[in-house]
């Protein structure tokens, strides 16, 4: 997400060298900006009359104009820090390729719907939510916990890819069978519910396809003006901190949509909350294990589980309100996610820099800038 990132492939070398020496001030203090960021959303969703309202009256799609802004400004700069050329290396890994697939398209589903009712039977719109969100894989936010955990860029370019199409081939029918078909099979209640594969389409097209284009533009056309030493030394370092700026704006605006209902509901949002962090959890820590077995490495281990473990909540936000409405309980469990997401896989981040010095001694995909004190 920042200059700070070392780019792949990564050598073992300079292991003592501290990361959170090397980050910006920005970068170190993530998580009490993105802390602040939440707050700040739900203080102006909560004290400025009509502000919900005027944020969603300009939309791309089933998306607020200034949320799709900030989502722009946050893949923009992780996209373009991709090589491209090495493209090939991860695709032809069948491993990683089927591990991702199954743990994106059959765990991360299922097991969202198991928590949801297991923890929410009485709660059919916040249940229909997390299932939404369950079924939102990750093509946005989980490159920056990528790039922070320095796992794989190319192969988490070449995953958000795969699950961009899938999203785009799939989202509907597995919306159609876990709120209506599964439910009905194992005799609980069903929710109705129809989604728009063009609104899918769309957010996809935006969201991933315009910065994608233009980080592989801007990648080919730098290093073949200037070469890449320029292009990786001093044009990255520049662009780098728009990520992060792009991420705080995003949660500001995210969070401002539904600021009342957050705060006028806490007890809910705990109930919702608990599944989220169940989920988050056993996605994480089983794709991390899963990795490990199959012998990837550490940098597509934590690129695996990142992929796993995360979820596209804009997409799924948009599909609720889209669906539901703005004010529905269906979007307000989408609007929490991003509440328990972002702090959490921030945690991760460190989890999985912890684990990379402990359990992958002499691993070349290591990353050189790991905090030696992290690992205690």
């Amino acid at each position: 997400m920042s200059d700070t990132v070392a780019e792949s492939p990564r050598s073992n070398t300079d292991l003592d060298t501290p990361v959170l020496a090397r980050l910006s001030t920005l970068d170190r203090f993530l998580p009490v900006w993105i802390v602040a960021a939440m707050a700040a959303g739900l203080l102006l969703g909560r004290l400025v009359p009509g502000l919900d309202d005027a944020l969603d009256a300009v939309k791309i799609g089933d998306v607020s104009l200034p949320i799709a802004v900030g989502l722009l400004l946050m893949m923009y700069p992780v996209l373009a820090k991709v090589r491209y050329s090495e493209l090939d290396r991860v695709t032809g890994d069948r491993k990683l390729l089927i591990a991702s697939l199954v743990l994106n398209w059959l765990v991360g589903p299922a097991l969202m719907f198991a928590l949801a009712w297991l923890l929410l039977p009485d709660q059919a719109e916040y249940r229909t939510g997390l299932i939404i969100v369950g079924l939102a894989r990750c093509i946005a936010m989980v490159l920056i916990w990528n790039d922070l955990s320095c796992g794989d860029r190319e192969a988490a370019a070449v995953l958000v890819a795969i699950n961009s199409v899938f999203q785009i081939l799939a989202f509907a029918a597995l919306g159609w069978f876990y709120l209506q078909v599964l439910p009905g099979w194992l005799g609980l209640s069903t929710t109705s519910a129809e989604f728009s594969v063009w609104a899918i389409v769309l957010s996809v097209l935006v969201f991933l396809g315009i910065p994608l284009l233009a980080g592989f533009l801007t990648r080919t056309i730098g290093e073949r003006t200037k070469g890449r030493d320029w292009y990786e030394g001093s044009f990255l370092p520049k662009i780098g901190p728009v990520a992060l700026y792009g991420l705080l704006f995003t949660i500001v605006m995210l969070f401002a949509l539904q600021g009342d209902a957050i705060t006028s509901q806490p007890w809910d949002v705990v109930r919702i909350a608990l599944p989220l962090l169940a989920y988050f959890a056993l996605m994480f820590g089983g794709s991390f294990l899963l990795g490990m077995r199959l012998r990837l490495g550490y940098a597509k281990t934590a690129t695996l589980a990142f992929t796993a473990a995360g979820n596209n909540f804009e997409l799924a936000i948009a599909v609720a309100i889209g669906t539901f409405g703005v004010t529905s309980g269906q979007a307000l469990a989408g609007v929490v996610g991003p509440l328990i997401e972002v702090p959490v896989l921030v945690a991760l981040v460190y989890v999985s820099l912890w684990a990379a010095r402990r359990w992958f001694p002499g691993d070349p995909t290591v990353p050189a800038r790991i905090d030696k004190g992290a690992s205690r």
